[in-house]
């Protein structure tokens, strides 16, 4: 009955995709809706792409099982074949059944093979439709860099569903795979086996840049450099490009960004430099509420337009106490010796932050007065990352401030009711029917589609600060030596040990 029986459920399976084409086509035995179905048939068109979101899933999970099963029994069928032309051959079948290059077919089977053998909670979610293929590739790709017990605590952090987060925030199936990824690389630097400071320089040593002819006479001129050099110069060519804009001006933003880098790498006297910047602005700043607190520095490239650098750093690790990776606005995790080299050579301006020592998020801060301050959009920053739409990558940089809840319909000037979108989704909010859902201090508006949906933001992944080991002094110690009050809760700790 095997063969039968696979026949018989893809008969049966492709039924199903005859009727539910003919019920987005509107001729199915009754509409989605009979009191408006132009709206029922627009809801009822989300409801089979979500559907088939979860069944694409599915049936990625079910190939990635048949094609391992495959390469097994073919093993097993020609046990003395050499292993290399063992791989070669099962590659080439599995290759010409899928439509797939000889390359594409190699990467299925290596994510296939590791999502049966060593990623269940990976592969189980993929069978639920809980995650697509691309964020199964991508914790793949992410594992296959750590050990067996990272692998394993990797997946448990992201899939595991007694690890702890926050309910308003998004599950890695809720956001696109490429801001999944953001996700897991951060936590692979946080806890990878190997220095972050021994692979950054790996990666130092390994800078380069390339050059790729395109088609229709274009071609890509990329480089692959230290973090804090790419972001800077990134942010300076979105400086430029926003500078440019204007009613006169015919080229987009991402025009105008090319033609400022071919400008700045086709003419002399473009030398780049890190300045100091005061990023607390008017002066503002909140102390330290424990010694492992966060600090946010900004460097700046050239002495033309201000192109900012933000790394959020934990106070002992710029010390150079503890070995806890920085946090490069738009990036990621980079070595503390990156942020050690930034302060020594003219990042010499801080915006100390409140942080919660159990789980290292900001706290929060108000205003009563409209004006948003500089020191409350470095805040900002802090709690979102980057823009809060689902989805988005734009940096927190290029953001703009906006009210939740507007101040003449009584929203406040605090960072609950404050959210950061980009040009493009602050826009959005004001030209059709979505809006951002209430925020709160340690975590991004959600949004709610024209249609009623709600989808969830995705929060930063704060972690406990590293205390040194030299530092016996408690959170509970260090806490009780900050009650007294007109001095530092940082300086007074420091104090104690010394």
């Amino acid at each position: 009955m095997g063969r039968e029986a696979v026949e018989t459920a893809f008969a049966d399976i492709r039924a199903a995709l005859a009727m539910l084409n003919a019920e987005m086509d509107g001729c199915g035995s009754e509409p989605f809706s009979a009191a408006d179905p132009l709206a029922g048939l627009a809801d009822g068109c989300l409801d089979i792409l979500a559907g088939v979101r979860e069944v694409e899933a599915g049936f990625a999970g079910l190939k990635a099982r048949a094609a391992v099963k495959y390469a097994d029994s073919a093993q097993a069928i020609a046990p003395d074949m050499p292993v290399q032309a063992q791989e070669m051959a099962v590659a080439a079948e599995i290759g010409c059944v899928l439509a797939l290059g000889p390359r594409a077919a190699s990467t299925f089977l290596s994510v296939s093979h590791a999502l049966t053998t060593t990623l269940p909670l990976t592969l189980s979610a993929l069978h639920a439709g809980t995650i697509s293929w691309q964020h199964a590739r991508v914790m793949a790709d992410e594992a296959s860099t750590l050990d067996a017990a990272g692998a394993a605590a990797l997946e448990a952090h992201f899939l595991d569903p007694d690890t702890p987060r926050p309910a308003a925030a998004a599950t890695i199936g809720e956001m696109p795979a490429h801001r999944f990824k953001h996700k897991a690389r951060t936590w692979r630097e946080r806890h990878h086996v190997e220095s972050i400071e021994k692979r950054h320089a790996k990666g130092v040593a390994e800078r380069r840049v390339e050059y790729r002819p395109d088609q229709d006479g274009m071609a890509w001129l990329s480089a692959c450099l230290p973090a804090h050099q790419a972001l800077a110069g990134w942010n300076r060519l979105n400086a430029l490009a926003r500078a440019a804009q204007g009613p006169n001006e015919p080229r987009t933003l991402t025009q105008l960004r090319t033609d400022k880098f071919a400008e700045a790498i086709l003419t002399s006297g473009t030398s780049a430099t890190f300045h100091a910047d005061n990023s607390a602005g008017n002066g503002e700043e909140a102390s330290d509420s424990d010694g492992a607190g966060a600090g946010t520095c900004a460097g700046l490239l050239s002495p033309g337009i201000r192109a900012q650098v933000l790394v959020t750093v934990p106070v002992f690790s710029l010390m150079g106490l503890t070995e806890e990776p920085a946090v490069l606005d738009g990036f990621g995790p980079v070595p503390p010796s990156m942020v050690r080299d930034l302060v020594a050579n003219g990042a010499d301006s801080f915006y100390r932050v409140l942080v919660d020592p159990r789980d290292g998020a900001p706290l929060e801060i108000g205003r009563t007065s409209y004006r948003v301050t500089k020191a409350m959009r470095s805040w900002l920053r802090l709690r979102d990352g980057k823009c809060p739409f689902p989805g988005c990558s734009n940096n927190s940089l290029d953001n703009e401030a906006d009210h939740l809840l507007a101040w003449a319909k009584g929203g406040a000037t605090g960072i609950s009711n404050l959210g950061q979108p980009c040009p493009k989704h602050h826009r959005l909010r004001h030209i059709s029917r979505w809006r951002p859902t209430p925020a709160s201090a340690t975590g991004p508006p959600g949004w709610t589609s024209p249609t009623g949906r709600h989808y969830k933001s995705e929060h930063q992944d704060w972690e406990p600060p590293h205390w040194p080991s030299q530092l016996k002094l408690g959170t509970a110690d260090f806490l009780h030596t900050a009650q007294s009050p007109g001095e530092d809760a940082l300086e007074r700790f420091l104090r104690a040990r010394a």
